[in-house]
């Protein structure tokens, strides 16, 4: 190993840089935190989980793009 020895750990003073830029949460719009990522809050993730299961996050069906098990009309 070499005499000089990299300290790259906090405790060393080195500050941690982050991998990504922090995100706005996307309920409120503040700056989202790493515990309950990508919100700001344990409250924001709530009000997500609450969306999802009362049905207010849905993807629309197309009409007509139904699809065929393979019986073609005579």
């Amino acid at each position: 190993m070499s005499g000089s020895a990299r300290d790259d750990s906090p405790k060393g003073g080195a500050e941690v840089v982050p991998l990504r830029p922090r995100r706005p949460c996307p309920i409120c719009g503040e700056p989202s935190v790493r515990a309950t990522f990508p919100f700001c809050s344990r409250r924001c993730a709530d009000v997500d989980l609450n969306r999802w299961l009362s049905g207010a996050y849905t993807i629309p069906a197309a009409e007509g793009d139904e699809e065929d098990d393979g019986d073609m009309p005579a």
